[in-house]
């Protein structure tokens, strides 16, 4: 299996995060990339390439104009206002705010953009962030041109991040842009699978009115876990969408038996689907060691994923995403991997 890689990644590294009153270093931090990179190398998985470069209109396709230029020019206005540091929102959108008017200045487009202090914007994070997107593309243009499997070692991740809003480590969508690439090369329908252990909010309102992507998500239960307002088994989609979201929230403490079962419903859905390609939100954060997580996955439990994601035979395209045991990250990561190649002999 082939990896997209890139370096670039190494320029986002947050200065740290707010977590329950206090002011913390950031969970998600360069060194997850590079350990799933080193262990990818280990084993001998595949060739590690860099990734092609595409065009703005390919985030567009996905995410609204103002959000992608914010991106590029937050820490510059930050620094032009005489702040230091990274560009973080003090304040958020809410449901009974004006929300369709965005403000002008940029403390203003911060609150309107994001949901959260976590994702804070440095002076070298868009190059960063647009890597990540590049990685992800060129993952899907190998899946357009034949291959079978391939591995976007995306970083910073994507999931949380809306067609309009930012957050939880994620700043523009990775798995929805590549899957719309997809779609716009040719494809008719994407099933889209998300196994981190937090619910992929942002993939889920991107389609939720589509019928050409199946959103398949395996979750801790938004009653307990982050991020909270989306994820519940009864959001089904909407419009042509209907019947295209199926959300599988699990309580804390949730182990194997529980989550392969609840993947398996998964699995049976985008068999029901019959998708041209399938792309996975690959997240390890359900491993019993991770520090934000509350489920109960061993490492050995990643490989059996992996081996039953590969019994759908359709051409794949894994995205890296969460997982914040740093030390194990490597191990779990690839184990999907490896499991999905066994699987596939």
């Amino acid at each position: 299996m082939k990896t997209i890689y890139s370096q670039d990644h190494l320029l986002h590294h947050s200065p740290g995060e707010l977590l329950f009153g206090e002011f913390v270093p950031a969970f998600e931090k360069p060194e997850r990339a590079e350990l799933v990179l080193s262990r990818i190398r280990q084993i001998g998985l595949g060739d590690v390439s860099p990734p092609d470069q595409f065009p703005l209109g390919a985030i567009t396709r996905i995410h609204d104009d103002g959000m992608v230029s914010l991106l590029q020019t937050a820490s510059v206005e930050w620094e032009r206002m005489g702040r230091s540091g990274a560009a973080y929102p003090y304040t958020w959108r809410s449901g009974s705010m004006r929300a369709n008017r965005v403000p002008t200045s940029l403390d203003g487009r911060l609150a309107y953009y994001s949901f959260d202090c976590g994702t804070p914007i440095t002076k070298t994070s868009w190059q960063a962030i647009k890597s990540s997107v590049d990685v992800a593309l060129t993952g899907a243009a190998l899946i357009t041109s034949g291959a079978s499997a391939a591995f976007s070692l995306c970083r910073p991740p994507g999931h949380h991040a809306g067609a309009d809003y930012f957050g939880g480590y994620c700043f523009l969508n990775n798995a929805a842009i590549a899957t719309q690439k997809l779609l716009d090369d040719g494809a008719k329908r994407i099933a889209i699978l998300d196994i981190d252990y937090h619910h992929g909010n942002g993939t889920q309102q991107i389609f939720y009115q589509r019928d050409d992507v199946l959103f398949v998500s395996l979750h801790g239960h938004p009653d307990e876990e982050y991020p909270y307002l989306l994820g519940f088994e009864d959001e089904l989609g909407a419009g042509p969408g209907e019947g295209f979201n199926l959300n599988l929230p699990m309580r804390w403490g949730t182990s194997w038996p529980e989550w392969s079962a609840a993947l398996e419903v998964g699995l049976r859905r985008i068999v029901a689907y019959n998708p041209d390609a399938v792309v996975v939100s690959l997240g390890v954060d359900a491993y019993k060691e991770d520090p934000i997580s509350h489920f109960q996955l061993g490492s050995d439990d990643f490989t059996r994923a992996g081996q039953r994601i590969a019994s759908l035979d359709k051409p794949t395209l894994f995205i890296m995403e969460g997982g914040y045991a740093v030390a194990e990250i490597g191990i779990n990561a690839v184990n999907v991997l490896t499991g999905f190649e066994e699987g596939r002999m």
